[in-house]
């Protein structure tokens, strides 16, 4: 009996531990996913992502004057015409150096009155002196001077209508910068973004982020990522359907409107762990009829595009 003691607390120990493991393991219940992946079609295809943009493409607006903003004249998803102001930078420094070159200009035109008076003298009395001169009454350095006075006379009357030309220039160039602080739109197009709001600093020329976004939303625009091996396979009369993220059986048939000639490298990522990164797509523009679908600009979608077969040449 003593020597059946030790195999039974051996076997016995080695039951205890195994119903430990087991107890302590994980139980993971199989779950779903929370929406059903997508799934072409198409018997052959090419599939890609796409990105939702306005049909204008997105029209990033900027200011070529810097400075605070003084007024925004849109709201999002208003509908401008070209002409109509977005924004105002504050225009009262220009507004009052307007006012002194304005008074500059009135000063050298009053000059071009006074020196077109002081040279009308000189010829007068240059022609006094001619007269006198054939007489002999005066002597010839005298008819030099008034010979002289005339040519001076001249050089001020016209060294003063070159200062009003130039005041008058210095004002036109102050009225062009006063009318530039009004941001206008370049298209008719819609208000996709608005990033700046009165009291905030406007700087120019291109920022990292878009000032005001305009765009033209209808027809919307998908612009399609497609791997550039199988972009030969893509053909401007395939059928081509996107499907809307978090619900594929939303599909939207998609007309082709033309490829971008350009070769880019990937940029829109889908998050799959065999995605390649280090690829270049070619990017095939189609245009979206979504009905009474809600969709939006900066919106992906999954893309696919009926495909010519592999064997084919």
């Amino acid at each position: 009996m003593k020597r059946l003691l030790l195999p039974i607390l051996a076997v016995a120990a080695v039951a205890y531990a195994t119903v430990s493991v087991m107890r302590t393991h994980p139980h993971r219940e199989p779950s779903a996913p929370p929406a059903p992946p997508p799934v072409s079609p198409f018997r052959e295809t090419v599939a890609g992502v796409g990105l939702i943009e306005a049909s204008t493409e997105n029209v990033s607006i900027g200011t070529d004057l810097p400075g605070v903003v003084a007024r925004v004249f849109v709201k999002l998803g208003q509908q401008v015409r070209v002409g109509d102001p977005l924004f105002q930078i504050d225009d009262r420094h220009l507004a009052a150096e307007l006012e002194m070159r304005k008074a500059a200009l009135a000063a050298s035109e009053a000059k071009i009155g006074t020196a077109a008076t002081a040279l009308a003298d000189a010829r007068d009395q240059f022609k006094r002196a001619q007269t006198l001169n054939n007489t002999k009454v005066i002597s010839p350095d005298e008819f030099a001077r008034r010979d002289f006075a005339v040519k001076g006379a001249e050089s001020r009357l016209n060294e003063t209508r070159a200062d009003a030309d130039a005041a008058a220039a210095a004002v036109r160039s102050t009225e062009t910068d006063l009318a530039r602080s009004t941001v206008r739109t370049p298209l008719d197009a819609g208000v996709i973004q608005i990033k700046i709001r009165a009291g905030e600093y406007a700087p120019a020329g291109q920022t990292p982020t878009p000032l005001l976004t305009l765009g033209q939303l209808h027809p919307l625009h998908l612009r399609v990522d497609v791997d550039e091996h199988e972009a030969w396979r893509v053909r401007p009369e395939a059928a081509a359907v996107a499907q809307l993220r978090g619900n594929p059986q939303a599909r939207i048939s998609l007309k082709f409107v033309g490829f971008e000639p350009l070769i880019v490298p990937k940029r829109s990522l889908t998050g799959d762990a065999t995605e390649r990164v280090d690829t270049r797509v070619l990017q095939v523009i189609y245009e979206l009829s979504p009905g009474t679908m809600s969709l939006f600009v900066g919106q992906q979608m999954d893309v696919f595009i009926e495909a010519t077969p592999h064997a084919t040449p």
